[in-house]
């Protein structure tokens, strides 16, 4: 029994030793130096299988960078900005073309104030014939009656130079980047209207009877996409040739290319 006993205690002495420091070992080591053991419970310290979240940091300029406008272009942008100061062109915008109002659309008012006036001169000239045939006291001069008319002359004047004014103030502009349409609807009421190029979804025309095909003048429409807001331009001189630049104007501009001059 002693000799089992004693031969069991060595046994424990010479295996113990070894079967701890085989698990207590490290087996390799990882690329940042710490061992790695075969048994990763015996480790001092877990290993975790979850990945630490990483922050990236993003620097970004404080102001975009500008476009880079050619010497061509700035050209033009100059000239359009010195012919329409009262457009708000951005840089390297420039006016392709400047649509206005055909002088049609004025016939009717001034053949009205023209006959107005004819008539008021009329009587003012041959006064007392009228007051005559008419059986008028002749007691009343003829500067009584001078005075009125005059005013109404001058009335029918001011009424047609403001027709005229806010009928040719109408007017609709397309540059390489948008349309710009200036509307006045009065001497003090005036707003503009600017539609990007890219916005543009659908662009005719209409010319509707004889007298619009005659003379060639007609409207002009817009739509756009997304608010599906509509925009019109009537008594257009030749909107088949302007809605032709228009459309050529969109196609070159949503595809990239240099919007130019037709």
């Amino acid at each position: 029994m002693k000799g089992i006993k004693a031969n069991k205690n060595w046994y424990n002495l010479i295996m113990e030793p070894s079967e701890k420091s085989s698990e207590d070992q490290p087996v390799a080591y990882d690329t940042n130096g710490q061992p790695l053991y075969s048994h990763p419970h015996s480790s001092s310290e877990p290993i975790s299988n979850e990945t630490q979240p990483q922050t990236v940091h993003v620097a970004r300029p404080t102001e975009p960078e500008k476009p880079i406008i050619s010497e061509v272009t700035k050209l033009k942008h100059e000239r359009s900005s010195q012919l329409f100061p009262s457009l708000n062109l951005s840089d390297g915008e420039y006016i392709i073309s400047a649509v206005r109002r055909h002088p049609v659309g004025l016939f009717f008012p001034f053949l009205i104030g023209f006959f107005l006036i004819f008539i008021s001169a009329i009587v003012l000239v041959n006064y007392q014939s009228i007051a005559t045939s008419l059986q008028i006291d002749e007691s009343i001069g003829s500067y009584a009656i001078a005075l009125p008319v005059i005013l109404f002359i001058i009335l029918i004047v001011l009424g047609l130079y403001v027709v005229y004014s806010v009928y040719t103030n109408n007017k609709f502009f397309l540059t390489n980047e948008s349309v710009i349409q200036e509307i006045q609807t009065s001497v003090f009421s005036k707003h503009e209207q600017t539609v990007s190029l890219m916005d543009i979804e659908d662009a005719s025309f209409t010319q509707n009877g004889i007298i619009q095909q005659f003379f060639d003048y007609g409207s002009i429409r817009l739509s756009t996409e997304g608010d599906e807001t509509t925009y019109r331009f009537t008594y257009v001189a030749g909107p088949k040739q302007h809605i032709s630049k228009l459309t050529n104007a969109v196609e070159a501009f949503k595809n990239g290319r240099p919007v130019e001059e037709y």
